[in-house]
């Protein structure tokens, strides 16, 4: 069989047959809590922006400063000519805010995982996953040729089974999403450590959605359980709470050094721009400086909660700034992010393999910029929309 005729199988060309097709739309301003898509206003409740610092003008001008000074790239990789003198400070900041001995930045989020966990983990190792974990994890787990076992979501009895089935003195690493990035769902980091600390294993956790939005200051998930000490590696990423691109692992210095050294995914890449890195860097002063953004985005969440509620919506519970609404059937959720994109309110219809094939959603996330009047009118508008229902053509 030729190998492109899988390319005569796309589901995608399927959806946009069905005229349901949901993804490219092309974004023609900044990403705020309102947006020009396709030359209309949309109120934005997809973005990972959550903090709303891609438009702060300390970010931007952070960015501008950067190439002036150190042109559009480092044509190169971290381990040769790559290093600036940018890199160092944004992993001293990090390693200090988030109370660890090291840091290390990669060039982006999932590079990031990959990174560490490929290099940290090899044959003879064993990786517990929890299956709702993000899928740069999983890519991850293959890469490092390591045993992988899945355990149910946020199920501890089944992370103890699954321990129970690994030989005496393997190591081990536990990995899991602090906040994971389609429900909404916190970890339950106090059980993990637990048992982490009864079987030997090692544990990290991908805050990528949890920096910025949990713990004080926006210090995530390992600091809003008071857990720090007993988190190994803590990974992060740039392209949500922080404003940029890229990503970084903190952890104590012999493990940084090593993973500094031996990870291929770091080695053979080319380091972050200047630009990202000092919007990065000012990202992360400005939530330094006025951690109430982290409140002010808590308390927008709770109000678009209760709100939805209020009018009927379920919603799973949960206490982070991302807010699925459960619509369970494939072209039905198609049906609702298309109607809801035409009315003016840009969603994220989610679908497998980001869910289970009959847990489908309309995954909301916030921004610390959005305004109860903005959210309030998007509210109006889901409402009508689920209440009106799906009409296919």
């Amino acid at each position: 069989m030729d190998l492109f005729e899988k390319c005569n199988k796309d589901l995608a060309k399927e959806i946009i047959a069905k005229n349901l097709y949901p993804y490219f739309h092309t974004l023609e301003s900044r990403q705020g809590a309102e947006v020009v898509m396709e030359g209309k206003r949309k109120i934005m409740l997809g973005s990972n922006n959550y903090l709303g610092l891609t438009t702060h003008q300390k970010v931007i001008q952070a960015g501008v400063d950067a190439l002036n000074k150190s042109g559009s790239g480092c044509s190169g990789s971290r381990f040769l000519n790559g290093t600036l003198d940018l890199h160092l400070e944004l992993e001293k900041e990090l390693a200090d805010f988030l109370e660890k001995e090291s840091a290390l930045t990669f060039g982006t989020g999932f590079q990031s995982n990959l990174g560490i966990i490929s290099a940290i983990a090899g044959r003879g190792d064993f990786i517990l996953n929890d299956r709702e974990n993000h899928a740069s994890i999983y890519d991850a787990c293959k890469l490092s040729y390591a045993t992988t076992l899945r355990y149910k979501h946020s199920d501890m009895e089944d992370l103890e089974a699954q321990l129970l089935k690994i030989p005496l003195n393997a190591s081990i690493l536990i990995v899991t999403d602090g906040v994971f990035s389609m429900s909404g769902d916190i970890c339950k980091l106090p059980d993990i450590v637990y048992l982490a600390a009864k079987y030997g294993a090692r544990v990290m956790v991908d805050d990528a959605h949890g920096m910025g939005i949990l713990g004080k200051d926006g210090r995530g998930t390992a600091d809003h359980f008071g857990l720090t000490n007993r988190v190994d590696i803590i990974m992060g990423t740039f392209s949500k709470s922080l404003a940029s691109l890229g990503g970084y692992m903190v952890a104590d210095k012999k493990v940084v050094d090593y993973i500094r050294h031996t990870s291929r995914p770091f080695i053979f890449s080319a380091s972050m721009t200047p630009a990202n890195c000092n919007c990065a860097l000012a990202a992360l002063k400005v939530l330094k400086e006025n951690p109430t953004l982290v409140t002010h985005l808590n308390e927008l969440s709770a109000y678009l909660r209760d709100g939805l509620l209020a009018r009927g919506i379920k919603i799973k519970h949960s206490s982070t700034p991302i807010v699925p609404i459960y619509t369970y059937d494939f072209y039905d959720t198609l049906w609702y992010g298309k109607k809801l994109y035409e009315e003016g309110v840009y969603v994220n219809p989610v679908l497998p393999p980001a869910t289970p094939p009959d847990e489908c959603l309309l995954r909301l996330s916030l921004m610390a910029t959005h305004t109860k009047e903005l959210l309030d009118e998007a509210m109006d508008t889901i409402d009508k929309v689920l209440k009106e229902g799906p009409k296919y053509e």
